[in-house]
């Protein structure tokens, strides 16, 4: 699948995507003020460097650890089925606990995640996706803040991969294959 030829057209430019990120973290602080240390929980591997972004916006006390799972492989339709790959480090009950998406898509992913840590008695659990396709949601969940809702197309760059490529973009663009 990855050796289909294919361009990549921007969507989102890096200056528009730290302004966004600015403006979520000055929000995500309100929500948490007061809390002694925010638990931030990336999920991997598309979220890394929105997560990286993201904390250093953030004026509090975080602490930073990460779920792994798998759902797409080397494709650009999810399987649906999501498995854990690596776990968190730490325990989360009775604390503040923001769960990082790079995309929510059909919504399996972090519904799955979601169900998974709600399990471990947090004291507060939200959730940010830097980007959103409602058209495609499958589950019934939706984000508390979303980066940008964009229409369904298969994106890459800023974190987000095809087939671990792409991923080092410092924007979010749109793959369109080529030669068909």
């Amino acid at each position: 699948m990855p050796d289909r030829p294919y361009v990549i057209d921007r969507m989102i430019s890096a200056k528009e995507i730290a302004a966004r990120i600015e403006a979520l973290a000055d929000e995500i602080h309100a929500e948490f003020a007061g809390c002694g240390k925010l638990v931030v929980v990336g999920l991997l591997r598309g979220s890394f460097v929105f997560i990286a972004d993201l904390v250093r916006e953030l004026d509090m006390n975080v602490e930073v650890d990460f779920i792994e799972t798998s759902s797409y492989g080397n494709s650009t339709e999810s399987s649906r089925e999501v498995r854990i790959v690596k776990d968190l480090s730490s325990d989360i009950e009775g604390r503040d606990v923001l769960v990082v998406e790079d995309i929510v898509d059909t919504g399996h992913t972090l519904s799955h995640v979601l169900n998974l840590l709600h399990s471990r008695s947090p004291n507060k659990l939200k959730t940010i996706a830097l980007l959103d396709k409602p058209s495609r949601r499958e589950a019934d969940i939706c984000a508390d803040w979303i980066g940008f809702e964009i229409p369904d197309e298969f994106v890459v760059g800023y974190g987000i991969d095809f087939a671990q490529r792409n991923r080092n973009l410092p924007y979010i663009g749109k793959v369109r294959f080529t030669g068909e």
